[in-house]
């Protein structure tokens, strides 16, 4: 048996799963289209015993708010999201674009802004990269509880004007995700999270 095939079968014992951080040299980085939002930058890499180069959108991060009422409820906003051609159900949701922002103050913006709610209880739930080999995003997805109604409403515009609201039992969230019928994917990491977290 080659050491390869035995490592393809024989179970590996790691004392703690996670990623490893790993920073090859950039020999060069470019921005190769300046965009409104992000931009699209192209690294070459020295990697192995040559060089890579790799496209990638180079995000600002972003935050997400599970909010979860007191009867086991979950906040679920639909909108238009214009890549997919859908108004997909999603988690309130905002980009890190205000310098030095606490992530956490970003979350209870996002939920005030595209929900008029505010939240007593805030904890990270958990988080993600989103596309790592297209973008450079990270989104943290933060559980919200004790929820109440903002002191004022958000005047919201473009795709968030027409934003529609729901609140959903948890487990019935968690259905539609794992039968296809939602296929946002920081909502399905938030709910199953949530789901798991609340089990425990």
């Amino acid at each position: 048996m080659t050491d390869r095939s035995r490592s393809l079968t024989e179970p590996v014992e790691v004392q703690e799963l996670r990623d490893e951080p790993f920073e090859p040299e950039v020999v060069s980085s470019d921005v190769v289209y300046k965009g409104w939002v992000w931009d699209v930058r192209s690294d070459r890499v020295a990697y192995g015993d040559g060089e890579i180069i790799r496209e990638y959108v180079d995000h600002t991060g972003a935050v997400a708010v599970l909010a979860l009422d007191d009867d086991g409820r979950v906040l679920l906003i639909q909108q238009y999201r214009h890549p997919i051609r859908h108004r997909d159900w999603e988690l309130p949701a905002g980009l890190l674009d205000i310098e030095g922002e606490d992530p956490m103050v970003a979350a209870q913006r996002e939920l005030a802004e595209e929900a008029d709610l505010v939240a007593r209880d805030w904890q990270l739930l958990v988080s993600t990269w989103t596309t790592p080999g297209g973008n450079s995003e990270l989104i943290r997805i933060y559980l919200a509880t004790g929820i109440e109604a903002a002191p004022a409403a958000y005047a919201r515009e473009d795709e968030e004007a027409d934003i529609r609201v729901e609140w959903v039992p948890l487990s019935d969230a968690v259905d539609a995700v794992l039968e296809g019928r939602l296929r946002n994917g920081i909502l399905s990491l938030g709910l199953l999270a949530a789901e798991r977290r609340l089990r425990d």
